[in-house]
């Protein structure tokens, strides 16, 4: 049975992952992610996290603009783009934490299945028949 996309994104991914981290020791950075993290793809700039924090940094620009009784849209446009452009920079780089965590985990996740192959045996697939029960009217 082909895999689908995703699950071959996944062992790709995990096993780029396996791989670095086995030649690089330890694995730790100086950085938020360790060094096995470097072989995965970065996310795109346009992501959930990087839109919701720059928001958040915007909004935080209109709200302290409007506790101290200045126009909300105009004034301290500078403050604006700094507040929103600092969200959406900690937002990016939460998705890439997140996909090296989520990368780790299937990486875990796919060799304890290796390992223990006794645990996660193939079903027959059942047919739409086989699931579904009879229909049986009540008039």
């Amino acid at each position: 049975m082909p895999l689908a996309s995703y699950e071959r994104w996944s062992l790709k991914k995990t096993s780029l992952l396996s791989k670095q981290s086995q030649r690089s020791g330890n694995g730790a950075a100086m950085g938020l992610v360790p060094d096995e993290a470097k072989v995965l793809p970065p996310p795109g700039i346009v992501n959930r996290s990087s839109v919701w924090l720059g928001f958040i940094g915007w909004s935080a620009a209109m709200i302290q603009n409007a506790i101290n009784h200045r126009p909300a849209l105009r004034a301290g446009v500078h403050r604006q783009v700094l507040f929103s452009t600092v969200g959406w920079f900690i937002g990016y780089h939460l998705t890439k934490y997140e996909n090296y965590v989520y990368a780790k985990l299937d990486r875990d996740m796919n060799e304890y299945i290796r390992l223990h192959p006794e645990d996660f045996a193939k079903k027959e697939p059942k047919t739409f028949a086989e699931i579904v029960e009879p229909f049986h009217p009540v008039r």
